[in-house]
C-alpha cells in the first residue's frame, strides 16, 4: 500500500493505493488489484468524520477535486461536515483500470474478471479502505449505482456506517431485472410525450433522422454507422434537468453538418471510453438472475412501431457488431448476458440494519423508477425519504440535494 499527500489551495488530499484481493470470496484465489482512494479535507476539518462517496455507473471512477470544471457541485457542502473519501470503483480510474488492452486475455478471462467487479465487491473494497484509515464507522453518500452499492453495503456491513444517504439509487432488491427495463420504457415514453409536447416539429424531425439512419446514412467521427436504435438513445438525455438541450440542440441542426455528428456522438450514454458500462450495465440489475439483454426483450409493442419515442439506458446486442467501440467487447458482452449473477441483496439484513440516513427519489426517474424506490424504501424506516419531481437523475450534480438530504436526516426542515 501507499500513501501520498498533496495540498490543493485550501484543500488536504491524502492518495491511498492498497492492493487487495480480485475475488474477496475465495481466499485461495491468489490474484490480486489495487484500489485507489482520495481523502480530501478542507483546512480546519482534520476531525470531522468520514464520508465516503459512491459514483454512479457501473464503471465509473469518483470524480476529482482539483478543478471548478471536474469538482463535484456537491464538494462544498460536504467539506463543510466530513472528510470526504472518493473512492475509484475496481476496474475504474487509478483502481487497476479495465480497457481494450484487457482483451488480449481472451473474452472468456475477461468477462470472468468482470463478475468480481460488482457493489458486493466494491464493499469489500470499502471496508479495507475504512480499515486502512483507521476509522470504526463512516457514513455513505451513494449517487445511482453507489446507492445500488449501499443497498449491498447494508446487506453485509451496516455496522460499519453511520448515516447512509442515497441519490436516485434505491434501487429494487428483489424484482428481475425484465421488470425495471419495462418500467423504464414507460418512463421514457412519457418523457417523450412530454419533449414533443414542447416541441412538436421535432417528432418529424426525429422520423426523418430514423429514416436517414436505417439507410446507413450518419456516420460519425469515429466511423460508426448509426442505427436506428443507437440514435433513439440519445433520449437518455432526457434522464437529467437539463437533457431537453441535447436533444433540441441535435434536433435542430442540419444532419449532415459536422456539429451534428460530433453533438450525436457525445449525446449517446454508451461509448468507448468506458467499455465496462456497456458490458457490464445490465448486471447492475441482478441479484440471482441472468440478464439475457433484458432491455432488448422487454421492448414494447409501440416501440417498435414507433421509432420517434426515445430509449434510455437500453442497450441492444445489436451495438456489439455495429459500434467500434463495442465490436471487440462482443464476446465478453454475450458471455455475460448469460452468467448467473449470485445474489447481491439481503432484504431481511437491510430491514434488520437500522439505517439512519436520508433518500431523494426522483418522481421523473427514467433510470431507477420511483416505483421501485418506493418499495424499497420500505426497508428502510430510519432513512428519510424526500420524493421530489423537482430534479432529474442528476440531482447531485444540479442542485442542493445533499444539504436538503442533511438537513431532513438531522430533523431539520428542508430549505
Amino acid at each position: 500500500m501507499s500513501t501520498v499527500v498533496r495540498r490543493l489551495l485550501d484543500l488536504t488530499v491524502e492518495e491511498h493505493t492498497l492492493t487487495v484481493p480480485l475475488v474477496w470470496s475465495d481466499p485461495s484465489d491468489t490474484r490480486t488489484i489495487d484500489i485507489f482512494a482520495r481523502v480530501v479535507t478542507r483546512e480546519g476539518g482534520e476531525a470531522l468524520p468520514y464520508l465516503v462517496f459512491l459514483q454512479g455507473g457501473p464503471g465509473h471512477e469518483a470524480p476529482r477535486p482539483f478543478h471548478a470544471t471536474t469538482a463535484p457541485a456537491w464538494l462544498d457542502e460536504a467539506l463543510a461536515r466530513y472528510r470526504l473519501v472518493l473512492l475509484d470503483q475496481r476496474g475504474t480510474g487509478l483502481s487497476t483500470p479495465v480497457g481494450d488492452a484487457d482483451l488480449q486475455r481472451g473474452a472468456s478471462a475477461v468477462a470472468e474478471h468482470l463478475t468480481h467487479l460488482r457493489a458486493d465487491s466494491i464493499v469489500r473494497d470499502c471496508e479495507a479502505v475504512r480499515t486502512h484509515l483507521g476509522v470504526e464507522t463512516w457514513s455513505v453518500l451513494g449517487q445511482s449505482f453507489g446507492g445500488f452499492t449501499t443497498l449491498a453495503y447494508l446487506s453485509t456491513d451496516a455496522a460499519s456506517l453511520d448515516d447512509v444517504f442515497i441519490t436516485g439509487g434505491l434501487s429494487t432488491v428483489g424484482r428481475h431485472p425484465d421488470d425495471v427495463y419495462a418500467l423504464c420504457y414507460d418512463k421514457m415514453r412519457t418523457a417523450s410525450e412530454a419533449y414533443y409536447r414542447r416541441f412538436p416539429e421535432h417528432r418529424d424531425a426525429m422520423r426523418r433522422l430514423v429514416d436517414l439512419a436505417d439507410a446507413g446514412g450518419i456516420v460519425l467521427p469515429d466511423g460508426e454507422v448509426v442505427t436506428p436504435s443507437r440514435l433513439r438513445s440519445a433520449g437518455s438525455a432526457l434522464g437529467t434537468d437539463d437533457g431537453w438541450q441535447t436533444l433540441w440542440s441535435l434536433l435542430e441542426r442540419d444532419p449532415a453538418s459536422n456539429a451534428f455528428r460530433h453533438d450525436l456522438m457525445h449525446a449517446m450514454p454508451f461509448d468507448g471510453r468506458n467499455p465496462m458500462y456497456f458490458a457490464f450495465h445490465e448486471s447492475s440489475y441482478a441479484s440471482g438472475q441472468a440478464t439475457r439483454w433484458s432491455a432488448e426483450r422487454t421492448e414494447p409493442a409501440d416501440f417498435r412501431e414507433d421509432v420517434t419515442l426515445f430509449t434510455g439506458e437500453h442497450i441492444r446486442r445489436e451495438w456489439t457488431e455495429t459500434v467500434p467501440a463495442f465490436r471487440p467487447w462482443r464476446e465478453v458482452a454475450l458471455e455475460l448476458a448469460e452468467f448467473e449473477w449470485p445474489r447481491i441483496y439481503d432484504a431481511d439484513a437491510i430491514a434488520a440494519s437500522g439505517a439512519t440516513g436520508a433518500a431523494a427519489v426522483y418522481v421523473n426517474d427514467v433510470y431507477v423508477p420511483m416505483e421501485f424506490s418506493l418499495e424499497t424504501a420500505r426497508l428502510l424506516p430510519g432513512v428519510k425519504l424526500w420524493v421530489t419531481s423537482e430534479h432529474e437523475h442528476n440531482g447531485l450534480r444540479s442542485g442542493p440535494v445533499l444539504t436538503r438530504l442533511i438537513d431532513l436526516a438531522q430533523g431539520r426542515r428542508i430549505r
